[in-house]
């Protein structure tokens, strides 16, 4: 969708609430939306040290809540004193690993903060339009290669999964009180593995591979044949966006997924390319962890036919070009000195110059 056809997010009367703010997309889609000229305004828990959200400097850069999703009471306060015209909701526990060690907050966090956010929303006559952001992992997967639609039978294994499959269900049943009693559109956004300059969470493949980088440590591999959809942050986000501006002016499907236009790379492509464009600072040595294999599921793919018919969304990056850009952001902000803020506003600028944004 062109940058002219977002002319409908540019001209709402109020803010885009974004909840997770703080976290790695969240601000990615703030210097996003804020490269747009849309007004946003955040809802998060603080930021964590070292993240992107403080190496970019952003504490206080827009109007903000630093509170927890679960407090039900303060979200609709911050919201009905904010008037959002629409929210896209990201806020959650994001790690499948974790939520094995906290799989009660996990829950609580996905499947009540979503609770918490749509009775907000639908409490608040200024808002038009929800987005809600889920996870590729929503499906019910037997470890085939065939890529998962928007239709397909929902399942969590893991209670990352499985908090996200409740978030879905919250998802569809205030898209049912939307039809019966009126309120906001609702839609569920469902995303690959997402990569990018600036996401420095544990247990996550890129950030630890880069930690290991750092060091000068070799790097344990954890499930090296499963594959992934890995997509750079900008190209669903951008997608995120698309389903607002589409939502705000027709009916729209339930749900979107965002993935790449190829087959899921492995995560041994995965490093083999990352560690090639560190420029050889490093001779790797690649290990096995002890981790049971079936912790995670081994296959992704998501298929995202639906949001290139009905929102002429595509990515931008390749799986290859994105892993790349991620490892260039790093290499430009830890070996060049280069601020995180501009080098997520080079890559945004890059995106916004190509083809997806020019105007029609």
């Amino acid at each position: 969708m062109s940058l002219g056809q977002k002319l409908r997010l540019q001209s709402l009367s109020g803010p885009v609430l974004i909840t997770g703010h703080t976290g790695f997309k969240g601000t990615w889609l703030t210097l996003l939306l804020e490269k747009l000229n849309i007004e946003v305004v955040g809802y998060s828990l603080s930021p964590e040290k070292d993240g992107l959200f403080d190496r970019a400097n952003r504490t206080g850069a827009i109007r903000e809540e630093f509170a927890d999703i679960r407090d039900s009471e303060k979200l609709d306060s911050y919201i009905q004193t904010v008037r959002p015209s629409a929210i896209i909701h990201m806020a959650a526990q994001p790690l499948v690993l974790a939520s094995y060690r906290i799989p009660k907050e996990t829950f609580d966090v996905n499947v009540i903060g979503t609770v918490n956010m749509l009775n907000s929303a639908f409490s608040c006559d200024s808002i038009n339009a929800v987005v809600a952001v889920t996870t590729d992992k929503v499906y019910r997967n037997d470890n085939s290669v065939r890529a998962f639609i928007e239709s397909d039978a929902l399942e969590g294994k893991d209670p990352y999964s499985a908090s996200k499959v409740g978030a879905e269900a919250a998802v569809s049943a205030w898209q049912q009180i939307a039809r019966v009693r009126g309120g906001p559109r609702v839609v569920s956004v469902r995303a690959g593995n997402v990569i990018g300059g600036g996401d420095w969470a544990t247990e996550r493949l890129l950030p630890d591979l880069l930690r290991s980088f750092i060091k000068k440590e070799s790097f344990v591999v954890r499930n090296p044949n499963s594959t992934r959809p890995w997509q750079h942050v900008l190209d669903p986000i951008n997608g995120y966006l698309d389903v607002l501006e589409f939502s705000l002016g027709n009916d729209t499907a339930s749900a979107f997924n965002f993935g790449p236009d190829s087959s899921s790379l492995s995560v041994s492509e995965v490093i083999k390319i990352a560690s090639k464009q560190w420029q050889g600072r490093l001779i790797m040595e690649s290990g096995l962890n002890d981790q049971p294999s079936n912790i995670e599921a081994l296959n992704l793919s998501l298929d995202s036919s639906l949001a290139h018919k009905m929102l002429g969304w595509a990515p931008y990056w390749s799986q290859e070009s994105a892993i790349v850009a991620t490892i260039k952001w790093w290499d430009k902000v830890l070996n060049y000195g280069i601020d995180a803020n501009k080098a997520c506003l080079d890559d945004i600028s890059e995106l916004i110059e190509n083809k997806h944004f020019q105007n029609d």
